[in-house]
């Protein structure tokens, strides 16, 4: 199954990834859920354990990782934010050596990305990044497996990032699409762009895949021809409820709607690595939408649940993704 060797390493950013080893882990990713749905058992690290850190909660990443241990024959270990004295009474240094002695593995899924580099410089074994503020590389290859079984392939793929692409999911879309050939565009107030550092370092990668970058304020110049839209929530975990009206104000033409599909075209599709305020189903989607007078947000509920929609596909990889993540790191 496995051509590359990915034994013991981190998997904290796609960064220290190349393309060709992007590739390797969506090809492990595949032959492993081709497996499941098959029913052939795949239990091949029988007797590790992993622990699973998480200062910020969550319903995909947590089950994803819970659900590919399992099946891995792994057993788990859960800390929620009140679960452990991470930072707090110890450092995280101190926490990563120790863990490190009992567990196989380790994911952290929390707010700096400087933590996760710790746990991992500490640790004598893999680190797993679920998520900081500044990288999701998990959420990627869910992704891009997405649209492998769709479109049957990455490189040339027209993807658009509707709103703030300044944080984990424009700077990790960036740079995967950079990598892997597919062509790149944030639209987004300029304030919302990534940082500039990081679009030279992804121009380096796009030169070598043959990716477009663009960074483009008008959503129809921007959806014309897209074959991915894309979007995220408008206000992160963690951030204030008066970041909202900010937000709202600056993002609302950005908004995934179906005068926007229908400008990429017949064959676009739609992506959201939820949770999504398509609709006021939700305690903060009532409350935001009674707010400001919105049924929905990022995207609307006509596209949400629509044909175009594969959310629910993208939101299944992200267990075969983190399998293979698993599976190769162990």
């Amino acid at each position: 199954m496995e051509t590359v060797n990915f034994k013991g390493r981190d998997f904290l950013t796609l960064l220290d990834y190349t393309p060709e080893e992007i590739q390797a882990l969506l090809d492990i990713a595949a032959e492993l859920k081709d497996k499941k749905k098959k029913g052939i058992v795949h239990d091949v690290h029988r007797g590790k354990n992993i622990v699973l850190i998480f200062e910020k909660t969550s319903t995909r990443t947590r089950c994803s990782f819970e659900v590919a241990a399992h099946d891995l024959g792994i057993g788990t270990t859960y800390l929620d934010p009140s679960g452990s004295q991470i930072g707090k009474k110890e450092s995280i240094a101190d926490t990563a050596r120790v863990l490190g002695r009992m567990y196989d593995g380790i994911e952290y899924r929390g707010y700096e990305q400087k933590k996760v580099e710790t746990l991992a410089h500490f640790a004598e074994v893999p680190v797993w990044n679920g998520l900081t503020n500044e990288y999701h590389p998990t959420q990627i290859l869910a992704d891009f497996l997405t649209i492998r079984e769709h479109f049957g392939r990455l490189k040339g793929i027209n993807f658009v990032y509707m709103g703030d692409a300044r944080y984990n999911m424009g700077n990790s879309l960036m740079i995967g699409c950079a990598k892997m050939g597919l062509n790149f565009t944030a639209c987004a107030p300029k304030e919302y762009f990534p940082d500039a550092e990081l679009i030279s370092r992804c121009q380096t990668f796009a030169a070598q895949s043959g990716s477009q970058l663009r960074f483009i304020e008008d959503p129809m110049e921007a959806t014309r021809g897209a074959d991915v839209i894309y979007t995220d929530v408008w206000v992160s975990m963690g951030e204030p409820v008066e970041v909202w009206e900010e937000r709202i104000n600056a993002l609302s033409p950005y908004q995934v709607n179906s005068a926007l599909m229908d400008n990429a075209g017949e064959n676009a599709v739609f992506m959201h690595c939820l949770p999504a305020y398509h609709d006021r189903m939700t305690a903060v989607g009532k409350e935001i939408g009674e707010r400001f007078g919105r049924d929905a947000m990022e995207v609307t509920d006509e596209v949400f649940e629509s044909p175009r929609s594969i959310v629910f596909d993208e939101a299944e990889n992200r267990m075969h993704t983190i399998k293979a993540i698993i599976y190769a790191t162990l």
